[in-house]
């Protein structure tokens, strides 16, 4: 199989860590010593990637931000890994000039002009510093990879591509073509790593259409130029995505705004939902002891403490789609198999009278200490073991503590019966009325989705009786302003979108996990089933990958930056099914449409799918930008 796009963006950046040569495989020689010198952009590409310790591996001594004060480190050479802004190219025209380092090889995220590269050789120039700059690169890897198959666009200044800037009443023709070419340009530099040039396919009238339109021209110029292309020659590797060129869906935020509001029930998404967590790591706030503190003194201070979820964990490339009960049940069962080694190495130590002594003084024992040894040599891997087994302990009880104190299990069975247009057992009112089920955030949550996916939208006089339970709940109003808005011009466009007829099959208490000794205590939550669903995202891309013909998607456009003349159609010129797909949603995504499309793929053997978005929001933040859109 085809390399997954992390591998591939990893290795462009290792390369780039050697010189832009090919890091060569198992020598002893020792690193190049070298400095790294990163903007905030190059941080966040490399950061979810590349851990310190790899950084180090690599020769890199040093990592500091462009903008910062940094001392001269004159017998060293650096390398740059910053976008082609204005102000990055002034600092290092003034790191020239202050002759900071040995030697500096400039690497730029994406492709820098024409003119600002002549603005850094006259700096050069004249700080009599053109030997010293070794080489310059356009690297084109402006996105940020985080799983083997999701990438986002950015992670800095992700507001000025939002679904609130794009969606703005009154933004102007200037500022969309702005955040156009922003979003086409990573876009760019996705397939450039990838290696493939796509089948675009689009919806009409609407942003995704205008990012297809520019992305297909972008495409077809670079290809146009025979010698400069970047998808010929040596540089792609031969064959690295198999013949078949990969299906591009460009998908449009607007299709469903249902799915980012839900509240959900799988591991990786609740953690995005309930927790701080953005570019796999996520930061929780540690319990304090029960002991109170004495009257009249300042409570204490909370820590915070940061995990990565990397792909290196093994029990998070399991679980992470797992609903939360097994979850739960899974570090349980983990704790337990700890708990057992650790306590068989305990138990040979006494047997052999060796509780006191260091592990040296063991190994030299007679061969009845074997079992010893093995248990002994095996530490490292179990204190990794424990490592793990405490993260995922103290993130999974964090989770939890949100599911139980906002009800979030009956929020998500309540949202997903209404998706799929299920009957339901209770009024959305009692709910919303009910002071103990979730915070004010929740309860709009809910309502909008209520809103979003109702056939008929409720009568004024329900709707005034909505409105007041709410406002008596603390809710905010504005974002079913803005829902209302576009309810009315999406029904004069189309039908709402389908969410399939899913639902979830409650399965009685926690029979297992309510034992005495759990960590969990599961009490009141609900251990609910997830049914497999298609999201109107993952629907879509059924039907453009498998070549359905469907009144959904059947006018989509169509666009083959590879067709010398483009050829305005939208009539696929290939009839077979594809084997392997890009989605990517314009206006932001998030965990849950990511999970769905992951078990899309799963339950279809050897197709490939990833999932991208320009910005990754959960329900928090996606609220906060439809709250300022509906803003009277």
């Amino acid at each position: 199989m085809a390399a997954s796009i992390r591998e591939k963006q990893t290795a462009a950046l290792k390369r780039m860590l050697n010189f832009n040569a090919p890091p060569l495989k198992n020598t002893t020689a020792e690193p190049v010593w070298k400095v790294l010198i990163y903007d905030r952009f190059g941080q966040d590409i490399i950061s979810p990637l590349l851990s310190v310790k790899e950084l180090r591996d690599m020769g890199i001594t040093l990592h500091l931000l462009l903008h910062s004060d940094r001392d001269p480190i004159p017998d060293v050479p650096a390398i740059y890994f910053v976008m082609p802004t204005e102000e990055n190219t002034d600092r290092i025209c003034q790191d020239l000039r202050n002759q900071l380092y040995e030697s500096y090889y400039l690497n730029f995220i994406s492709a820098i002009s024409r003119s600002k590269l002549e603005d850094i050789a006259s700096a050069a120039l004249a700080a009599n510093a053109v030997n010293q700059v070794t080489k310059v690169f356009d690297q084109y890897l402006n996105f940020i990879t985080l799983e083997d198959d999701m990438f986002i666009l950015c992670n800095q200044n992700k507001e000025h591509i939002s679904y609130h800037a794009i969606n703005k009443p009154d933004i102007m023709d200037t500022d969309m073509e702005a955040i156009m070419d922003t979003i086409v340009d990573s876009l760019f530099c996705f397939f450039v790593t990838l290696g493939a040039v796509p089948i675009i396919r689009c919806p009409r009238g609407n942003a995704a259409e205008m990012v297809a339109v520019k992305l297909d021209k972008k495409l077809r110029e670079n290809l146009r130029d025979a010698r400069n292309s970047l998808f010929t020659g040596d540089t792609m590797g031969t064959g690295q995505f198999s013949f078949h060129r990969p299906l591009f869906v460009l998908a449009d935020r607007n299709l469903d705004l249902a799915t980012p509001l839900h509240h959900t029930w799988t591991y990786q998404a609740l953690i995005h939902d309930v927790l701080d967590f953005h570019l796999n790591r996520v930061s929780v706030e540690e319990s304090q002891g029960s002991e109170a503190s004495p009257a009249g003194a300042r409570p204490k201070k909370k820590n915070k403490k940061s995990y990565d979820l990397t792909g290196a964990d093994k029990f998070w490339q399991k679980h992470k789609g797992s609903p939360f009960p097994e979850v739960a049940e899974a570090v349980q069962e983990e704790l337990d198999t700890y708990r057992a080694q650790e306590d068989e190495v305990k138990r040979l130590k006494s047997i052999m009278g060796l509780e006191g002594e260091d592990d040296g003084a063991i190994s030299m024992l007679s061969d009845n200490t074997a079992k010893l040894t093995s248990a002994v040599s095996s530490l490292p891997e179990l204190l990794e073991k424990k490592r793990l087994i405490d993260l995922h302990t103290n993130v999974a009880t964090a989770v939890l503590d949100h599911i139980k104190s906002r009800k979030l299990d009956v929020y998500f069975e309540y949202e997903e019966k209404l998706m799929s247009k299920s009957t339901l057992d209770k009024s959305l009112l009692d709910i919303i009325s009910d002071p103990d089920a979730g915070t004010a955030e929740d309860k709009m949550r809910l309502f909008l989705i209520y809103y979003i996916t109702s056939q008929q939208p409720p009568s004024e006089a329900d709707l005034e009786q909505y409105k007041k339970a709410m406002v008596d709940a603390g809710c905010d109003l504005s974002s079913l302003n803005y829902i209302k808005q576009w309810k009315a011009f999406t029904k004069m466009a189309a039908t709402p979108a389908n969410y399939g007829s899913s639902g979830v099959k409650p399965m009685g208490l926690f029979s297992r996990v309510m034992n005495t000794g759990s960590q969990f205590v599961m009490e009141g939550v609900k251990n609910l089933v997830l049914k497999q669903h298609n999201l109107p995202v993952t629907r879509i891309l059924d039907n453009l990958m498998e070549m359905k013909s469907n009144p959904e998607t059947d006018d989509y456009r169509y666009f083959d930056p590879k067709m010398l003349r483009g050829s305005e159609s939208s009539i696929p010129r290939n009839k077979n099914p594809f084997q392997e797909a890009i989605v990517f949603v314009v206006g932001g995504g998030n965990y849950i449409e990511y999970q769905n499309l992951v078990d899309y793929t799963k339950a279809r053997q050897g197709k490939r799918v990833l999932y991208g978005c320009s910005e990754l929001f959960n329900a928090a933040q996606f609220m906060k930008q439809l709250s300022q859109l509906g803003q009277k």
